[in-house]
């Protein structure tokens, strides 16, 4: 279940982007034990999201389970996409993207600068 509803915010958020200018890089990019969610970009703007989909606040809200732990993990992860990539000239940003599915409805907020 809980896959499902990640599967699902992931997809949302990346549609929500889309719609809103930026170009989808990367899904679901691995290295090592870490994972970042999506990788998009706007000109010169790369942005690492972390999305958290929920429906309901049981465990809180959703950028309550970035900590820093995990803030940690995706920077690492971020910093072996820009060295693969050999990006320059670029600026970077975290963001954390929470999805709230409320039945057939939905909420996307984005925290730009989570961390």
């Amino acid at each position: 279940m809980n896959k499902i509803v990640g599967k699902k915010g992931e997809q949302l958020a990346a549609s929500f982007l889309s719609r809103n200018g930026f170009e989808i890089l990367e899904r679901n990019f691995r290295y090592g034990h870490g994972e970042i969610d999506l990788i998009v970009r706007k000109e010169k703007l790369i942005v690492f999201c972390e999305v958290k989909a929920r429906r309901t606040e049981t465990y809180g809200p959703g950028e309550s389970a970035v900590d820093e732990r995990k803030q940690t993990r995706i920077r690492k992860v971020a910093e072996a996409y820009v060295e693969a990539r050999e990006l320059e000239g670029y600026e970077f940003r975290f963001d954390v993207i929470v999805v709230e599915l409320k039945g057939k409805t939905s909420r996307i907020r984005v925290i730009e600068n989570a961390f």
